[in-house]
């Protein structure tokens, strides 16, 4: 399965991914208020006793994720195996919400949500590569931060990938994206003796020119789209390179 990360509480941490099959992407955004359904700090259900349990929410587009799997893993291996030991498992509701009943009291190594039906999944960090931890306490309800879903379907148009291009204004074009206000853009060379032209590029648009000429190289570029509300909706496949040839 996939392994994707996410901004969680109110710490800043790095994304981390991988993958046994490929596929889509998501994000959760900071804060612990639910946009809709339950909101943060009223259970869903009451824990039985001697054991606690873990509510959250999954949105996708500001509307709720139904039928979304989530995971407590007792041991995570962000690199090998992913999720084991004891796992305990729920699926959001109507309202996207979820809650893991009945988990033994301890501390558990990660929290993996599924991105909808494919064998992806993601999961918060609480620093620098490494994964967010939940200590479940008897009968009590440990209230998980909403997740933002995102996917990896945003379709790049200008350079194809593979293509050879001149490095004198080129321009960038994707195809829009439902819902999306604005986009981020990144082009970075392959070669890290190369200079990346963009790393970081806020735009209104479906289209980019660059306005400075690009060395003889092959560069990596991707675009993410986002909502109104700043939550990241969609990216490009992070692994499409075109290169620029000697004119």
């Amino acid at each position: 399965m996939r392994r994707l990360g996410w901004v969680v509480g109110f710490v800043l941490v790095l994304v981390a991914c991988g993958s046994k099959s490929g596929g889509s992407a998501a994000k959760v955004g900071p804060g612990s208020s639910s946009t809709t359904g339950a909101p943060a700090g009223v259970e869903k259900a009451k824990p039985a006793p001697g054991t606690g349990n873990v509510q959250g929410k999954v949105v996708f587009d500001e509307k709720p994720a139904v039928g979304i799997a989530v995971t407590l893993c007792e041991k995570f291996s962000q690199y090998v195996d992913g999720c084991s030991g004891q796992q305990y498992k729920a699926q959001t509701d109507s309202d996207g919400v979820y809650v893991i009943v009945n988990v033994p009291p301890g501390v558990y190594q990660a929290l993996t949500v599924a991105v909808f039906d494919t064998s992806n999944y993601l999961f918060a960090q609480s620093g620098i590569l490494t994964p967010k931890t939940y200590n479940i306490t008897a009968e009590k309800t440990l209230f998980v931060d909403t997740t933002y879903l995102w996917k990896s379907d945003l379709q790049l148009v200008k350079p194809d990938a593979g293509s050879q291009v001149s490095g004198t204004n080129l321009t960038l074009r994707w195809n829009a994206y439902p819902d999306a206000t604005y986009y981020m853009v990144s082009v970075y060379a392959s070669d890290p003796g190369t200079s990346s032209p963009l790393p970081r590029q806020r735009v209104a648009g479906t289209t980019f020119t660059l306005t400075t000429s690009l060395a003889a190289a092959t560069y990596r570029w991707q675009v993410e789209a986002y909502d109104a509300q700043d939550h990241k909706l969609a990216a490009s496949p992070d692994n499409v390179t075109f290169a620029v040839v000697a004119g």
